[in-house]
């Protein structure tokens, strides 16, 4: 068995850099091109912005003795059962044996409501999917793949004020009461491992006046760091 690679504690900050820049340079873009952007939508749909997260996640992987031809990125589809076909971040694939499949989403201010409602209902309908697809044979012999979502939340006044949950018929869980859309994320994040959607799930926030601190980002809960999420997979891909 190869040798797992050590995962540092503040592992993607390189990567929390790249997303950043990457979504000023997208944005300056569309300026330069005239175009009229609401709510840094250009920077969020221009792509790009987390391949840092996907060389860092690589190259970690190909450390743990994962074979470069391998690892497929942006564009791999897979089976799914409701629908032909998903796209994935990042797919394992080794021998036609499904090893792993990862999923990266952020958001940033200054809208969170909606996008809340609409990651969460992403995460959920990826999973169940993903895993009803497997249960009907979709991916031949292959034993359970390592499911995971790593989720990057912009750190801002607005991301972490009480949220006032509407209940008109029937009362919300009481963690969702005055929660943050911070809070709720975490939420999410956690509920989907305990309901086994997915296998790991990491939540990192930043600030995107904090990106060349040697510190750039904070992980709300040690149980979803992204040490924690990396140091998973690669002790499944090593296997």
């Amino acid at each position: 068995m190869v040798a797992i690679p050590e995962v540092q504690p503040n592992v993607f900050s390189q990567a929390i850099r790249a997303f950043w820049d990457t979504r000023v340079a997208q944005a300056e873009a569309q300026r330069l091109k005239g175009v009229i952007d609401s709510g840094n939508r250009g920077a969020a749909t221009g792509g790009q912005h987390l391949n840092g997260f996907l060389r860092t996640i690589v190259d970690h992987v190909i450390g743990a003795g994962v074979l470069e031809s391998d690892i497929f990125l942006k564009g791999t589809v897979l089976p799914g059962y409701f629908r032909p076909t998903k796209v994935w971040d990042l797919v394992v694939v080794s021998n036609k044996t499904l090893i792993a499949a990862i999923e990266l989403k952020s958001q940033v201010g200054p809208s969170f409501g909606n996008n809340f409602n609409n990651r969460t209902e992403e995460a959920l309908g990826n999973a169940v999917d993903i895993w009803t697809a497997f249960r009907e044979g979709a991916f031949g012999a292959s034993p359970q793949p390592w499911l995971g979502y790593l989720f990057i939340l912009e750190d801002s006044p607005k991301s972490h004020t009480p949220v006032r949950v509407n209940e008109p018929h029937f009362p919300a869980f009481d963690e969702f009461r005055h929660a943050s859309y911070a809070k709720r994320y975490e939420l999410l994040c956690r509920r989907l491992v305990l309901e086994r959607q997915y296998t790991a799930t990491s939540l990192l926030l930043t600030k995107r006046d904090h990106v060349n601190e040697q510190v750039n980002y904070t992980e709300p809960a040690e149980d979803l760091s992204g040490s924690k999420f990396l140091g998973q997979l690669l002790r499944h891909v090593a296997r």
